[in-house]
């Protein structure tokens, strides 16, 4: 029966990404009323629209972030989000931070809430590094340049988060003061931060 070669297929699948898109079945020639029947047999979880993981698949700290890197393949996680990767900072966002490019739509996404911010040029495309967490790529800002994006976005996080971020990626040696100065002026931010940087030194 071709349908148990397709459930088989999916499962494999489902065991090596951990995290499911409904997209992902194209590679692998299975339709996806497959996932609907599988869900419905309890042999896959739905944990948002068109993402799917296996019930007995660990649940990770990352799988919020995993689901929204499959879903927005652009977003890069900042602020609050990144400086808790980075662990940075003793706040629990209770939305993910992403940063997209000037002009983007907010995605539309049911779960996990995310709050976007819009970056241009090298402000958006600067610092991005590559993490691979739950068989998803996920694009995060460095230790560096999230502390001085939380400078450039103090308004919206609190000067307070930023000072702290300061101290502690200073603290914990997680980036150097030529990398802090590198980035405020690619943010335009080297005058707000140029006081605090000359106290942590």
């Amino acid at each position: 029966m071709p349908t148990d070669t397709h459930t088989q297929r999916v499962l494999n699948l489902a065991s090596q990404k951990g995290l499911l898109r409904a997209s992902d079945l194209d590679a692998i020639e299975a339709p996806r009323i497959v996932l609907t029947r599988m869900t419905a047999a309890g042999l896959l979880d739905r944990v948002g629209r068109g993402l799917y993981r296996q019930p007995n698949y660990p649940v990770t700290e990352h799988e919020s972030l995993a689901a929204i890197a499959a879903k927005v393949p652009q977003a890069v996680f900042c602020l609050l989000t990144a400086l808790q990767f980075h662990e940075l900072t003793t706040q629990l966002p209770r939305q993910v931070w992403i940063a997209m490019p000037r002009g983007s739509h907010v995605p539309r996404i049911d779960y996990p809430p995310i709050k976007m911010v819009q970056m241009t040029g090298d402000v958006y495309t600067a610092g991005i590094e590559e993490h691979l967490r739950d068989g998803m790529k996920l694009w995060i800002y460095s230790a560096a340049k999230t502390v001085v994006d939380c400078f450039k976005h103090r308004n919206k996080i609190g000067l307070d988060v930023a000072l702290e971020a300061l101290k502690d990626v200073r603290a914990k040696r997680k980036a150097t003061a030529d990398e802090l100065w590198r980035y405020a002026k690619i943010c335009r931010v080297a005058n707000v931060m140029r006081p605090y940087l000359e106290v942590v030194g």
